[in-house]
């Protein structure tokens, strides 16, 4: 089972992440059409949308790793900047890491450019039950331990916020149930996680607040009670869709 995080204390409820008219043109396509996300503090907020809908790019933004085209990103209740980002972890596009080296090395790489102690390291990697690889290369590592890599990476020091895309590839269902009982823990302690997942099954198992994005457009966000107040997230996404009910996965 993974580990639960160090505690961490934070006010639950206050918006951590938000978005206002963001929007994103590549040359003459509108890849995010004025989206306004509010992700608030002690909650795990499930964002879902069909292939291309913009769900990614909505998270890249956030992140800095693209420019919007208009609008903006507040972090931690203030404008965007690059300085808040050291309280978000992230795992986006898949695993992220060296190779030729152990797990414990990629995480030493990063904690030296975090300027975090060693003792980071072990936390990290004894709350995705990585401990003891040293001898292993990465690029050995089953599909499930390198999304573990991924999320060890993301999870250096302790921050507020994971935004995690895809974070079951890979695991096997007990695998998949550590990582629930990991993300709930994570909320409990105040901190917040985004989780982008085509597995609906799994948003509704653990998801408190979802977005759905449908053609680069926030159709709906809110409590996950709400969105299927008779637990059928399924059929309430097929149906703001447009999709087909024998789809039973959403694409990234």
């Amino acid at each position: 089972m993974f580990a639960a995080p160090g505690q961490k204390t934070a006010i639950a409820g206050t918006p951590v992440i938000e978005t206002r008219g963001l929007s994103k043109t590549f040359r003459s396509s509108t890849a995010v059409d004025e989206v306004d996300l509010t992700v608030t503090s002690g909650r795990i907020y499930g964002l879902l949308g069909p292939n291309g809908a913009g769900k990614s790019t909505t998270l890249k933004m956030i992140l800095g790793l693209l420019p919007p085209t208009a609008g903006e990103v507040r972090l931690f209740g203030r404008p965007w900047a690059r300085d808040s980002l050291s309280g978000i972890g992230a795992s986006i596009n898949g695993p992220s890491f060296y190779g030729h080296l152990s797990a414990r090395r990629n995480l030493m790489v990063h904690a030296h450019l975090l300027g975090l102690p060693e003792s980071e390291v072990d936390r990290a990697l004894a709350a995705v039950e990585l401990t003891g690889t040293d001898r292993k290369k990465a690029k050995s590592f089953s599909t499930g331990m390198k999304g573990r890599l991924a999320l060890a990476i993301a999870m250096l020091g302790t921050p507020d916020v994971l935004i995690l895309d895809e974070p079951q590839n890979g695991l096997d269902p007990e695998g998949i149930a550590a990582l629930r009982t990991m993300m709930r823990h994570f909320t409990d302690t105040g901190r917040t996680i985004v989780l982008s997942s085509h597995l609906l099954g799994e948003v509704a198992a653990i998801a408190d607040d979802i977005g759905v994005i449908v053609t680069g457009r926030l159709r709906y966000q809110g409590a996950m009670a709400d969105f299927a107040p008779d637990g059928d997230l399924e059929r309430a996404y097929f149906t703001l869709t447009g999709g087909s009910h024998m789809d039973r996965t959403v694409s990234s």
